[in-house]
């Protein structure tokens, strides 16, 4: 049983920084894509980052230049480095991977404070 597990989330003021991490256990292949999605109280689940087994990588507009995705493909592992953060950050942060099929992790509570 795939299970993904996040940590790395706190309290941080704006302008802060953090480093999610989310690993992934019970799998026996290499996911072909993993990221990051986040959701805010009343609003809907969006997308952050994503990277694929290639190296490729994809980022929301609105954190571009700020967060960087990356990956340990042998540990099938993915990490979020998010810098200069701001209070519209604060949400909480699901890790995902897809394989033939999705999964995400419980997600990790990440609090921006102004």
């Amino acid at each position: 049983q795939v299970q993904l597990v996040e940590s790395g989330g706190g309290l941080v003021q704006a302008g802060g920084s953090l480093r999610l991490s989310c690993a992934a256990s019970g799998s026996t292949f290499m996911f072909n894509r993993m990221g990051w999605y986040r959701q805010a109280p009343g609003k809907q689940r969006e997308l952050v980052a994503t990277i694929t087994s290639d190296g490729n990588t994809n980022y929301a507009d609105s954190v571009k230049g700020r967060f960087t995705i990356s990956r340990e493909k042998a540990k099938n592992t993915v990490y979020l480095q998010m810098n200069s953060l701001k209070p519209e950050d604060t949400a909480v942060y699901y890790c995902n991977a897809i394989h033939t099929r999705g999964y995400w992790g419980q997600g990790t509570q990440v609090t921006v404070s102004s």
